[in-house]
């Protein structure tokens, strides 16, 4: 399975200690292909100004620039209105937004219901503003990297459920959880929805009215855009209920000596300068995949995942964490006889780019009764000469190990 895209991406070119790089950690960040990497020098030679503030030609360029990839992520999203999209620094920073903003809705004995299987990011803010207002933090268990609805309704029947907040995707498991089904059971219940798209939103894609999720966060780095630049989507009557969680310029309206009101969405949640060129990368990257033709991109990345998961059954020794009813595009593991920072760091040598470790999801590994493990994950670049070579460097990892 050759991929058809891994052209436009040059950093996949690189020799790494004397082998073509098999760049299997997209997860932590996609590379970036070149349309994206040109319109982002085009941005530095030639636009560079900042936006909302002057009426002068590059400063107004900068803010059309800006406002259209809002309008243009708005569109991708299949959400009714441009002004419903607030631009962060990434997902972390829009799910801290989330927890910040909804934290008035938390009284004591109310709850917050989270899966296990979150990210930390969509985890210890929630177990924060928790503990600050006195409210319960309730766990979805999973099992085996599944997540149970009935399980689920169990809990909203049982507690006064104000948030559910839930992964789109595992980073652990790749567990695709079904959004509207999650979305449908908490209004049923009065609670509100916040997913965390970071592993879904190019694997998987969205559509925030079909689902029906009231908040919704995504990173620019994981769907080939660059570092920094992040999304918190939510519905209009939701994002007027939050407070701002940072202050400063342009998220007022008017500033006096005993009180201060608030700019109108999106400005009033974006204080400060943004990340002007990140919202201009992010914006090339989603022109990059309507024009690469996304469906095609994820139906090869379902085929190459299951050649992976094929392929990692040859191994002895191996263990693949979770068995999710549907996975996508990440495959998480451990190698008996060799901790998965070895592993990792042996692989390197051999130029296969793997991440080990807790991946920011501890109570997801504690789950699957591990600490720490291997995590090979996948992108539409990707193809059978990347997976042969995990493969092969495994093998020789666990004759090393026996």
């Amino acid at each position: 399975m050759e991929s058809s895209w891994r052209d436009d991406f040059e950093a996949l070119d690189a020799q790494v200690y004397g082998h073509p790089l098999a760049y299997l950690d997209s997860a932590a960040t996609t590379q970036m292909p070149r349309p994206v990497v040109e319109r982002l020098s085009a941005y530095y030679a030639h636009e560079h100004a900042n936006v909302h503030r002057g009426v002068h030609y590059l400063s107004e360029r900068a803010t059309d620039a800006l406002e259209a990839a809002r309008a243009h992520v708005a569109s991708c999203l299949h959400a009714g209105d441009p002004c419903e999209v607030i631009f962060t620094s990434g997902a972390t920073d829009s799910l801290n937004m989330a927890a910040r903003g909804l934290a008035q809705l938390l009284e004591p004995g109310s709850a917050v219901v989270v899966s296990d299987l979150e990210h930390h990011s969509d985890y210890v803010p929630w177990q924060s503003v928790c503990e600050e207002r006195g409210a319960r933090f309730v766990l979805w268990r999973s099992r085996d990297g599944r997540l149970d609805l009935g399980e689920l309704a169990r809990l909203l029947d049982a507690h006064p459920v104000r948030v559910v907040a839930v992964t789109q995707v595992s980073n652990v498991t790749g567990t695709v959880l079904d959004l509207h089904a999650v979305a449908k059971l908490a209004h049923e219940h009065g609670a509100l929805v916040v997913a965390d798209g970071a592993q879904g939103i190019l694997h998987e894609g969205v559509d925030v009215t079909a689902v029906g999720v009231d908040l919704y966060a995504f990173s620019a780095h994981k769907m080939f855009g660059p570092t920094g630049t992040g999304v918190l989507w939510g519905r209009r009557d939701v994002l007027e209920r939050m407070e701002p969680a940072r202050f400063g310029g342009g998220m007022v309206d008017e500033v006096g000596d005993e009180a201060t009101s608030w700019a109108s969405l999106p400005l009033r949640l974006e204080a400060g300068t943004p990340n002007i060129s990140g919202i201009i990368g992010l914006d090339a990257a989603l022109g990059y995949l309507e024009r690469a033709d996304v469906a095609a991109m994820r139906a090869h990345e379902r085929r190459l995942l299951a050649y992976l998961l094929g392929r990692l059954e040859e191994l002895p020794g191996l263990r693949v964490l979770g068995h999710p009813e549907r996975r996508s595009a990440l495959v998480s593991f451990e190698l008996a006889g060799l901790s998965a920072f070895d592993v990792a760091f042996l692989l390197d040598k051999r130029g296969v780019a793997v991440r080990s470790g807790h991946h920011c999801a501890q109570p997801a590994l504690r789950s699957l009764g591990v600490e720490t493990c291997v995590r090979a994950s996948l992108a539409p670049y990707n193809d059978t000469a990347d997976v042969d070579a995990l493969v092969d460097g495994l093998l020789q990892l666990s004759r090393l190990a026996r």
